[in-house]
């Protein structure tokens, strides 16, 4: 990658020139995403927006053009909690060339009661997880292509600080036992993590040009959820504390961001805030929930299962090191 522009400074951060590179945002219609596909256009990359609501999409758009006016921008659909509208939106987004950086970061937060997807998912993992594994999946051969080791592609994907909380994965998936909003959020973003983790092992080992990072946000007031759900007390509190204390969107977005273009990150990281919560994004080192590396076998053949798409990578060799790649 080049060295930063002038022009490509966003929110205290120098990106690296990001001309003639090709990114697909998840998400890209409000909050970090769209933070994260202002700033990738800023910095020159082509970036399709891939949005649930194609209306909201067009109006993201429009914002970043007035903003960047030379933004080469496309606004595809996807709904990440149906399988078939994935499947629809990586066969197309395969045809359009090589695929560079990947963050998935689209996601639901908080639903106030247990909801199964189409497909027979907890809502929350259905979505947040088993959506961008099958997105992943798809895009892969786009992402090997073009990429090399000198310069490999980037899958970025976005977990949370809550991921802390669930200690272990719930191999049942959220579809058992008692549900709570906070609980379910939780254990997809662990998933998120362990899917990522596992991802950059199995590309080092298989000799994959793709290196997978993981990023949080820290505490940023984002809007996962439609605020005018039937939520209960206690979700309505905890949005509206993020509400008046999180950093903004721009803020947030800013470890994300750092994930996707930073040189010298190499894979398996985990990038937040220096502070946590707030702070300029650095690696930090993860959580042993985030690390399990038996959990994250066991999800990934599951995930393969349940959503009927093998990325065809076979297991890393016991004792590899993303980070050390």
């Amino acid at each position: 990658m080049k060295p930063a522009l002038p022009w490509a400074r966003w929110q205290g951060l120098d990106v690296t020139d990001q001309y003639g590179r090709r990114a697909v945002v998840t998400g890209a219609n409000s909050g970090l995403g769209y933070q994260s596909a202002l700033a990738l256009a800023r910095a020159g990359a082509t970036v399709t927006m891939a949005v649930r609501d194609l209306d909201r999409g067009q109006a993201a758009a429009q914002r970043i053009r007035a903003d960047v006016p030379a933004a080469r921008l496309r606004v595809v659909h996807v709904d990440l909690s149906r399988l078939a509208s994935v499947a629809d939106f990586t066969a197309r987004e395969g045809q359009q060339g090589p695929v560079d950086i990947l963050v998935n970061n689209a996601g639901i937060m908080l639903a106030p009661r247990r909801e199964i997807t189409v497909d027979g998912f907890e809502l929350h993992m259905g979505t947040n997880h088993l959506g961008h594994f099958a997105l992943t999946a798809g895009l892969l051969p786009a992402l090997v292509d073009g990429a090399t080791d000198a310069d490999p592609a980037r899958v970025v994907s976005v977990t949370s600080m809550a991921a802390r909380s669930a200690r272990r994965l719930d191999r049942d998936l959220g579809l058992t036992g008692r549900y709570t909003p906070m609980k379910a959020y939780a254990q997809s973003k662990l998933a998120v993590a362990l899917f990522a983790a596992e991802l950059d092992r199995r590309c080092s080992a298989a000799g994959r040009p793709v290196v997978s990072v993981v990023a949080h946000p820290g505490w940023s007031a984002t809007a996962e959820r439609d605020p005018e759900d039937e939520a209960g007390v206690g979700v309505k509190l905890a949005r509206r504390a993020t509400a008046l204390l999180g950093s903004t969107p721009a803020a947030g977005a800013r470890s994300q961001v750092t994930a996707a273009t930073d040189p010298a990150l190499t894979g398996g990281e985990l990038v937040g805030p220096r502070f946590l919560a707030r702070g300029r994004p650095q690696p930090a080192k993860a959580p042993s929930a985030l690390q399990d590396r038996s959990d994250a076998a066991w999800l990934w053949q599951r995930s393969v299962e349940l959503t009927g798409i093998d990325p065809g990578l076979p297991p890393a060799p016991e004792g590899t090191d993303p980070a050390g790649r």
